[in-house]
């Protein structure tokens, strides 16, 4: 594959979780007309702008890390990217029935893409920073494990729906999510911030899944059975082993600070990860069982969902976008410097607009939060559609 062809494929690619964000902004303003914006929105985000994102890049890296170059023809990326946005489409805007179906769309997707990871591990030569692979396949274990369950709430609402849910979130938020996050960040952190990397990442990130995986597994079958304590040890597991995979991260952020829009919002990203892990703990400590444990969890999703995963998605992107598309290095500084454009002020605003927004404070200062919010988003799309779009 040529890189003019590899660039077209990632503006093509590209395209996915930015129409999703915009979407985003579309239904913030038209939310008072939509009883169930606040699933939708969480399903925009999370199936559709962070799933796309994870299936494109989490393949560019292991083709990277494994040495192995990338397929001549991605009809396989296309049939999983089509089957996965198939399905989120009829989830979203479907009958029940019909989003069970796009539900049993995703699980392939994302079943197919663990059969290509395992594929390029198993027929790799040994490399160093196979780890992250290992972090993707786990990842997608965690979300063929919670998609039959958010596909079971479409269709089917009892007694143990609060205990379902409570699986389905944070299987997919930490399985699927966070340790797709935990294992890219070992080597794009250090990428990032334009140093090298710490000589004991590596060893943190092998050390650290295990720990990761067992957290996740605790937290889940302490929310299904109800036993709180196990729930929130698990926490504390997962919260351990990102403390563990941070240590060399700071180490190497001493070295060089960060002096960009990328790395400010990873970090940014990291921070409010610890904060809802802290607030999902209490939660779930506090709670007097899982109905109420399920109607608190939203002071754990916010910070999670718009915090961490938004923020750390954006810094994602606003680093690897410019380098895929091509053009050499001035066109790389030109696209970085647009992406990158009042990144002060768009960053400041957005986590104090969040930490505000927390806050027990009254309806309209939320309603300001919330579009100081919207507003940091929309500055950051106008660059990048503007990037994908542009053919040079």
């Amino acid at each position: 594959m040529t890189l003019s062809d590899r660039a077209s494929w990632h503006r093509r690619a590209g395209l996915l979780p930015a129409a999703y964000l915009a979407a985003l902004v579309v239904l913030a303003v038209a939310h008072p007309l939509l009883p169930q914006w606040r699933w939708v929105a969480i399903h925009l985000l999370m199936l559709g702008a962070v799933t796309n994102a994870i299936l494109v890049w989490s393949a560019h890296f292991t083709s990277a890390i494994l040495r192995v170059p990338p397929p001549g023809r991605r009809r396989g990326e296309v049939v999983r990217l089509v089957l996965l946005n198939a399905g989120v489409v009829a989830v979203l805007a479907g009958p029940p029935w019909v989003g069970v179906g796009g539900a049993a769309a995703i699980f392939a997707a994302v079943l197919g893409h663990l059969r290509w990871l395992a594929a390029r591990l198993r027929a790799a030569l040994p490399a160093r920073f196979a780890v992250t692979v290992h972090y993707y396949l786990a990842a997608a274990v965690a979300l063929l494990a919670g998609i039959p369950a958010g596909a079971w709430m479409l269709v089917v609402d009892d007694a143990g729906r609060s205990r379902v849910l409570l699986f389905h979130a944070h299987v997919n938020l930490l399985g699927w999510v966070m340790l797709t996050v935990l294992g890219t960040v070992l080597t794009l952190w250090p990428t990032v911030l334009r140093t090298r990397m710490d000589d004991a990442a590596v060893a943190a990130g092998r050390a650290a899944l295990p720990v990761a995986i067992a957290g996740i597994a605790l937290v889940a079958a302490g929310v299904l059975a109800w036993w709180s304590v196990l729930a929130v040890a698990g926490l504390a597991a997962f919260a351990a082993a990102v403390l563990v995979t941070a240590c060399p991260a700071v180490r190497a952020a001493r070295r060089k600070p960060p002096e960009s829009f990328a790395a400010w919002s990873i970090a940014a990203g990291a921070g409010w990860l610890l904060v809802a892990l802290a607030v999902d703990a209490v939660t779930l400590a506090t709670a007097g069982g899982p109905d109420a444990a399920a109607d608190r969890f939203g002071a754990a999703l916010i910070p999670l969902l718009v915090g961490s995963v938004a923020q750390i998605l954006l810094g994602a992107l606003a680093y690897l976008l410019p380098m895929v598309l091509g053009g050499g290095p001035a066109r790389v500084r030109e696209r970085t410097a647009a992406l990158d454009r009042h990144w002060p002020q768009r960053l400041a605003m957005t986590n104090t607009a969040l930490a505000v927004f927390l806050l027990p404070v009254g309806p309209y200062v939320r309603i300001t939060t919330s579009l100081l919010l919207l507003a940091a988003l929309v500055q950051f799309l106008l660059p990048t559609g503007r990037l994908l779009l542009d053919r040079r």
